[in-house]
């Protein structure tokens, strides 16, 4: 996955270095809105590149899991049943499936690494609002709308997974402390 994101990013970078000239030229109207949606996939591919790679060097999977922010709430496990995460949640991707990998981490390692990855999109969700108010500079004020919060939702799955399989992974290094890692 970490491989498609950087080139995703790398042609969506073409993609922009392309079309702006060309708008710039011409003042279509096509290309315009060309240029603005490649521009804002671009900071959304950009921006989650940089977020996830500034708090990995900060926290370093190494998250406490016992964190008031990373505990289970009473209302999660109808949320959850409501939202039937179990029958989708193995069909998101993961950026860096090493991380979660029970032969190469320890359980609090991985439990740490689910804490990191829900900050991680937590704080993706609220930076994917960010061109909103941008919009009056912008202009495209649909395609700012849509992919703005067509993105905040999809990274909220990822917070929900996080969330939804953190306590079961808790309960397993409880139980097992010696057996795994």
């Amino acid at each position: 996955m970490k491989n498609k994101m950087f080139l995703i990013t790398a042609c969506l970078l073409v993609g922009f270095a392309i079309s702006l000239p060309a708008f710039i030229a011409t003042q279509n109207s096509m290309i315009e809105t060309v240029t603005i949606t490649i521009g804002i996939a671009l900071y959304h591919f950009i921006m989650r590149l940089a977020v996830g790679t500034i708090v990995n060097s900060i926290m370093k999977n190494k998250a406490n899991h016992e964190n008031v922010w990373f505990r289970e709430k009473n209302f999660e496990k109808k949320l959850y049943k409501l939202l039937r995460v179990r029958a989708w949640k193995k069909h998101l991707p993961t950026y860096s499936p090493d991380t979660f990998d029970t032969s190469q981490r320890t359980m609090k390692e991985i439990v740490g690494a689910t804490c990191q990855a829900e900050i991680v999109h937590e704080i993706i969700m609220i930076l994917s609002l960010l061109p909103i108010p941008l919009i009056p500079f912008l202009g495209g004020a649909a395609a700012v709308m849509i992919t703005s919060v067509f993105a905040m939702l999809f990274d909220s799955l990822f917070v929900i997974l996080q969330r939804y399989n953190r306590p079961k992974l808790v309960r397993v290094m409880g139980r097992f402390p010696k057996i795994i890692k």
